[in-house]
């Protein structure tokens, strides 16, 4: 429909000057229709795919744009013009990739259909700037086309997250940066990853295949939207915040779940230093300087800066000093291939579509769970994976003055542990290794390098063998009771261990009478979490003081706490921990004996991107748990300073299932709801569903949403 006359007069009126790319974005904006549906969900549809692009980003930034710019601020290095000088160290290390100068020529370089996006997507987020004066920007008033480049994957916690701010600093600063109880290991940190599931028609009642779509990122990370155009475009799923992509999805024939990977593909190369050069082999390269100036926001407003001289190798920036070398960091870093590829794929139709685009190897990250409705299912290894040698060990610094420890290339894709179409009929993903993807159709260990994988197995990879292999009947329904399952392998393995060491006690041990009815509720449990659950609350609280204890030797040996906890413990550490556990619970709540859903809850309070909570103000309960001991349904909770409850922040933060016939059909959930603003009615009205794990219809035909509709309006209306 033609943009309104109030909306031309309101525009007309809006003190922004009326310059070029403000006359190219009202263009845009009389293109694009916008259609909220009951759950505050924008259906976005625009003539062309660059109009798509404008108005997806738009209605992400009327729906939260302070994540959008708290995003680009981590991407563009630049978190301290707002946040001050606690930010530093995390600026300097994405600018020793994200160069401004270099982003802008890469932009001048890139695809004539790529920069016409990238143009689309500034368009969008300027033009929401200039029509709602209220929103109050930290630093990014003006958005570049460029800026697009600095954060194309779309990952949680990327792979320069793996460079050492400590390090960092130490080497940059000669200053020192406080680890937190959670780096350190010593306080439970929810694994971030996610589940992917895929299942062929064979093994469906319906003849479909079918995706279960799971991110386990931070709560509120992504927005939930669908992108369609006149040129075809018909894309529906989660996308970060910022990103004008659909990250985890399907469209009308395919769908495509991302999992964090555990390939290796991120090493460090030892230098050895000669004054201003590295050797290499015989001969003495010199060190690629950059200087480097973050501005850094002070207590009373005012901006500083701050100047390094930064340093690199051929094998990527200079990140450390250890025992006399300085580090350098190799990581994957093709801003505009991973950002191609980021978008033709949720423009493929099929799996060799899907494949071909794969092809351009910039996804460093994920693994990746595929269907579509031709009833193809796959698992992806990471396309980036470098070739290395056998010789060395990449899970240390390798001498980097050696060329033989050289990346020698990528290693293509059909050469990768993936399993295409297996015979087995499903393929799963629980960010565990992939020798166990397909079941008996999954590739071999034996066949690829060691740096394949670097996670091994993890307790929800056990939980899917239990629930896929040689099952028929699955259908939506069955394959979300599945992402549900309340089995929590860890604890069916750790619980008899703990109830072993109980047993051996001397009789006149005070711990026996202490602990005899927690002991006994455990001996009676069916190792299932709910929220009416006792014995759920007394092995969560029991698990949770060993991981204090022993998280940072788990992580020293790069060991799985549950892992740990079964092979390297002697039982009187066991039940000490528990006496231990025993007494939390009692000194928290009144009592050992507390349902776990009265201890396990789920607060929204405001807009916060930091979070905090309020015993005092109401809360949901949540009857999963972490995924550390199994659950396939993720809710990473702890107390807080001010709290005894739990407050999750992470888990299951987006949940589809998605069957692919004629047409898909679809259910989902995400975390809280779709708006940023408190005052919005979609600010917290999923909550319900997300605890209960009952999700909501998709409306992804045009003829889904009658009845449904909240609001249609173009972008500034």
């Amino acid at each position: 429909m033609p943009i309104s006359l109030a909306t031309l007069a309101l525009l007309a009126a809006s003190p922004v000057p009326a310059d070029a790319d403000l006359l190219r974005a009202r263009g845009e904006a009389s293109r694009v229709t916008i259609t909220r549906d009951d759950w505050g969900i924008a259906h976005v549809h625009g003539r062309s795919d660059a109009d798509a692009v404008f108005g997806a980003i738009y209605a992400q930034a009327e729906d939260d744009f302070a994540r959008i710019e708290a995003n680009y601020l981590t991407a563009l290095g630049r978190t301290a013009e707002a946040e001050g000088k606690a930010a530093l160290w995390a600026d300097l290390r994405q600018r020793l990739y994200t160069d401004p100068v270099d982003l802008q020529a890469r932009y001048a370089s890139a695809p004539a259909w790529l920069r016409t996006l990238m143009q689309a997507w500034a368009d969008g987020l300027n033009f929401y700037l200039a029509t709602h004066p209220a929103t109050h920007p930290k630093v990014l008033t003006h958005f570049e086309p460029w800026m697009a480049l600095s954060f194309t994957e779309g990952s949680i916690g990327g792979d320069i997250e793996r460079i050492s701010l400590k390090d960092l600093a130490a080497f940059y600063g000669d200053t020192s940066v406080a680890l937190t109880e959670a780096q350190r290991g010593f306080r439970p940190e929810e694994p971030r990853g996610s589940n992917g599931i895929a299942i062929a028609p064979a093994n469906t009642v319906g003849g479909h295949a079918l995706l279960l779509i799971n991110p386990h990122t931070s709560f509120y990370f992504r927005a939930e939207l669908q992108m369609t155009s006149d040129a075809g475009l018909n894309a529906y799923g989660a996308s970060t915040w910022g990103q004008f992509f659909i990250y985890q999805g399907f469209n009308a024939h395919a769908g495509w779940m991302h999992t964090s990977s555990t390939v290796d593909n991120v090493d460090e190369f030892a230098e050895t230093i000669v004054g201003q050069r590295y050797r290499y082999g015989t001969a003495l390269r010199p060190l690629t300087t950059r200087a480097i100036t973050i501005k850094v926001r002070q207590p009373d407003g005012s901006l500083t800066e701050r100047r390094f001289a930064t340093y690199a190798s051929h094998h990527g920036p200079i990140v450390a000093k250890r025992d006399g070398k300085w580090i350098a960091e190799a990581l994957m870093w093709k801003p505009v291939p991973a950002l191609e590829q980021s978008w033709l794929r949720t423009t493929t139709s099929d799996l060799a579509g899907y494949l071909k685009v794969a092809a351009l190897q910039a996804n460093s990250s994920n693994d990746t769970l595929f269907a579509d409705a031709k009833g193809e299912i796959a698992y992806l290894h990471p396309q980036f994976v470098p070739i290395r040698s056998a010789k060395f060990d990449y899970t240390h610094a390798v001498d980097g003055s050696d060329p033989a420890t050289d990346w020698h290339g990528l290693h293509p894709v059909a050469t990768l542990p993936n399993v295409i179409r297996p015979k087995s009929g499903y393929a799963f993903n629980t960010n565990n290794w992939p020798w166990t993807a397909a079941g008996p159709d999954s590739p071999k260990a034996a066949d690829y390098p060691k740096y394949m994988d670097q996670g091994g197995e993890n307790a929800r990879g056990e939980h899917a063998l239990l629930l896929l292999p040689g099952r028929h009947d699955f259908t939506r329904e069955r394959l979300l009771a599945a992402a549900f399952d309340s089995y929590l392998p860890a604890f069916a393995r750790l619980i008899p261990q703990l109830l072993s060491a109980y047993d051996a006690l001397a009789p006149d041990d005070p711990r026996r009478a202490k602990l005899a009815e927690p002991i006994a509720v455990l001996r009676g449990w069916n190792d299932r979490w709910g929220a009416d659950s006792v014995a759920t609350s007394l092995a969560v609280f029991w698990g949770d003081t060993l991981w204090h204890e022993v998280g940072p030797f788990a992580q020293a040996e790069r060991i799985n706490v549950p892992d740990y906890i079964s092979t390297r413990l002697a039982p009187a550490q066991k039940v000490d921990a528990f006496a231990k556990a025993v007494a939390r619970l009692s000194d928290d709540f009144g009592r050992c004996q507390v349902p776990w859903g009265e201890i396990n809850r789920f607060q929204r309070l405001d807009d916060s991107i930091a979070p905090h909570f309020d015993d005092a103000k109401p809360s949901y309960p949540v009857p999963f748990t972490s995924s550390q001991w199994g659950s396939l349904a993720s809710f990473g909770a702890r107390a807080y300073d001010n709290t005894k409850r739990w407050y999750g922040t992470s888990g299951n933060s987006f949940v589809a299932v998605v069957e692919f016939g004629a047409r898909p059909r679809a259910v989902a959930v995400m975390a809280g709801g779709e708006s940023g603003d408190p005052a919005s009615p979609h600010f917290a009205d999923q909550i319900a569903r997300y605890a209960g794990g009952t999700l909501r219809p998709v409306y992804f035909e045009r003829a889904d949403l009658t009845g449904h509709i909240e609001r249609v309006y173009h972008p500034g209306s």
